[in-house]
């Protein structure tokens, strides 16, 4: 069953790309025609692809891995927030962080030193301090609350990044392919679909194509980790199975060993008969 339809895309302006003049000639194969000035994007190929990142999505989540969303946009900042909360993953949408990823370890320092604030805060450690190095401290927590916060518990590097607008986000991009990261986008008609492992083809300044687009992809991501309680369900009830089989073994072998002991006897018994004649 197709996540996506074709009249759900066209509803939601999917179809609409940037200016002739603006285009980029490697997305030639995903343009259908040119009206008034504008490439129209074939969304035939959209529904296609759509699926095929939806069910790669599907499957990273089952594994338990994480997928990073990214996309700094105004109008789209909502929506990634949204879509990404609700299926528990990180999420970037202010200014991306550089070296987030070929940096990984300084930027888990920050958002330690920002925990640790927290900490020192609650015990009363900062009581003592005057109102300006209060004020200092405060500012900085919030700041790294605006920029770091939504990726606080990324202990480790993403599996998979879902990037809108990979033009303006191309610095991540290029820190997900220097890193091996698959990386998953969604592709107007002015950017590189080059890099890109998963390109959805689409308009990417819109709040409802972005939004139509996310909702399939995280209603996937959000099958592959209910397949994974369920999975971690039957392991946890095949483990209790194992168990109470491993424990009711030794009991019946002893009951067998005890029957068998007086059978044993019986012979020897006998034999001595004779040779006390």
């Amino acid at each position: 069953m197709a996540r996506t339809n074709f009249d759900m895309l066209l509803q939601a302006g999917c179809h609409f790309g940037h200016l002739k003049r603006k285009w980029n000639p490697a997305m030639a194969p995903y343009i259908y025609t040119e009206r008034n000035g504008i490439h129209i994007i074939d969304l035939h190929k959209t529904v296609v692809k759509v699926d095929e990142a939806a069910e790669a999505l599907k499957n990273v989540a089952r594994q338990g891995k994480k997928i990073l969303f990214v996309g700094t946009k105004k109008q789209t900042k909502e929506v990634i927030a949204e879509k990404a909360t609700s299926v528990n993953m990180p999420y970037v949408i202010e200014r991306w962080p550089g070296g987030m990823l070929t940096n990984f370890p300084t930027i888990r320092k920050a958002v330690k030193k920002m925990a640790n604030i927290d900490k020192l805060m609650q015990d009363g450690t900062y009581g003592n301090l005057s109102k300006r190095e209060l004020l200092q401290i405060t500012r900085q927590r919030a700041k790294l609350e605006k920029n770091l916060g939504s990726i606080a518990d990324l202990t480790r590097l993403p599996s998979a990044l879902f990037v809108v607008d990979v033009m303006k986000e191309n610095i991540a991009v290029k820190e997900a392919n220097r890193l091996g990261i698959p990386v998953f986008g969604i592709v107007d008609t002015n950017s590189d679909p080059k890099n890109i492992d998963f390109v959805i083809p689409a308009n990417d300044d819109a709040k409802d194509s972005v939004e139509v687009i996310l909702g399939a992809c995280c209603a996937a991501i959000a099958e592959g980790l209910e397949e994974r309680k369920a999975e971690k369900a039957d392991e946890k009830a095949a483990e209790a199975q194992a168990e109470e089989v491993a424990e009711a073994k030794p009991k019946r072998t002893r009951k067998a060993r005890k029957e068998e002991a007086p059978a044993a006897e019986a012979p020897a018994t006998e034999e001595a008969a004779p040779a006390a004649e």
